[in-house]
């Protein structure tokens, strides 16, 4: 029994040093910078956005492209459908700045079963400049947007990017979203990064054509389901590396439905477990509740008081969260450490639907990773 004991003790407090370590670590990257001023010399960049469906804050993360503070850059929207329904307003903001180069591309080049990679092939084809920005729809560029990405560019680097943050949750299950987003995807992105094992996302990718173009051009993203888990492989077979930028953008969330939260995770989930399954394996260790655990039975072994036990860790590992939520200055809603904690009950679920599930939705899209054709479509 004593080995036991001492066995969980040490596990609880080894997970706990790393959940500390990861904060302190995203404190230090994720902290607001002084807005960055570009360069006389800036290059040139081409901001290719695909677009898909009206998002809660659309119109407002798609119009922040054309507010950037950047003296040479163009935006080329793209579609796969002409009666998509983004369609009339991206046209009205194309109107409304006719002072920034920008097109929209309608069509779909079917590469592998992902749709989002499908409809940037076009604009990544029609770029003009050599530094190229894949974007989701639902980033809020901030002006200094270009200018922070090419400033983490550093020798040996071949892809910068940037892990989404929920900002303006409407709701609790918005509020549950930024919590597995910010302090704790986020957070682990970071902490990873720092210890030179930088992976890509999506959200966000900043490219150097010539990079990609080496590996086979766009097209060689097809190579698995998740555009971001090929972009990894594909940048550390050049020999080069994935960094994230410091201080990463916002995604407006807005009302969120507890159903969409679960499938976004899940999708990612089954997503990493089918391109990274060696690291996928040690997640069911991550969140609070295995240290918990851990410590409940030390707790009752040893007689020490449970509830006081367990308060006063969970007063430090939420506290940790909330501290970097501050630090960010990301929105935290009220009750922030009950968010943390319904993820973290919620971890345990995730981690098995992805390890036992093949198929997901994405955009109405049922796809699965057995696949790289979709099941079925719905026109998205």
């Amino acid at each position: 029994m004593t080995i036991l004991i001492l066995a969980a003790l040490a596990f609880c407090g080894i997970t706990t040093f790393l959940h500390l370590t990861s904060v302190i670590v995203a404190i230090v990257r994720c902290r607001p910078p002084q807005p960055l001023a570009a360069a006389g010399d800036a290059p040139p960049v081409t901001i290719v956005r695909p677009v898909c469906g009206v998002d809660n804050f659309v119109e407002d993360t798609l119009a922040s492209t054309f507010g950037l503070d950047y003296p040479d850059y163009e935006i080329i929207f793209c579609v796969a459908q002409a009666r998509d329904p983004i369609v009339p307003l991206v046209q009205q903001l194309i109107a409304a700045h006719p002072h920034v180069p920008t097109r929209l591309l309608v069509g779909d080049d079917r590469v592998n079963g992902n749709p989002k990679l499908n409809n940037c092939v076009k604009g990544w084809n029609a770029a003009a400049n050599e530094w190229i920005v894949i974007a989701d729809s639902n980033v809020l560029m901030p002006p200094d947007y270009l200018q922070r990405l090419i400033a983490a560019w550093e020798p040996g680097t071949g892809l910068i990017c940037a892990p989404p943050i929920g900002a303006r949750p409407a709701n609790a299950w918005a509020a549950l979203e930024c919590a597995f987003l910010n302090t704790y995807q986020a957070r682990w992105q970071y902490f990873s990064d720092c210890i030179g094992n930088g992976f890509a996302q999506g959200k966000t990718m900043l490219w150097r054509r010539g990079d990609l173009e080496s590996a086979g051009g766009i097209r060689a993203l097809g190579s698995e389901l998740a555009e971001d888990a090929a972009a990894t492989k594909v940048v550390r077979a050049l020999g080069l590396e994935v960094h994230l930028v410091d201080a990463p953008f916002a995604q407006p969330l807005g009302r969120r439905g507890l159903s969409e939260v679960w499938r976004r995770q899940t999708r990612w989930a089954r997503l990493r477990h089918a391109s990274f399954p060696r690291l996928f394996y040690p997640e069911i260790l991550s969140g609070a509740l295995p240290p918990i655990l851990a410590l409940a039975f030390a707790a009752i072994a040893l007689g020490w008081p449970i509830a006081t036990s367990l308060g006063l860790f969970a007063a430090l590992w939420y506290g940790a969260e909330v501290a970097l939520a501050e630090a960010a200055e990301w929105d935290r809603p009220a009750l922030y450490a009950v968010s943390g904690a319904l993820r973290d009950l919620l971890l345990p679920a995730v981690w098995l639907y992805g390890l036992f599930g093949t198929e997901f939705v994405w955009r109405g899209n049922e796809m699965s990773i057995l696949d790289d054709e979709p099941l079925l479509t719905d026109g998205h």
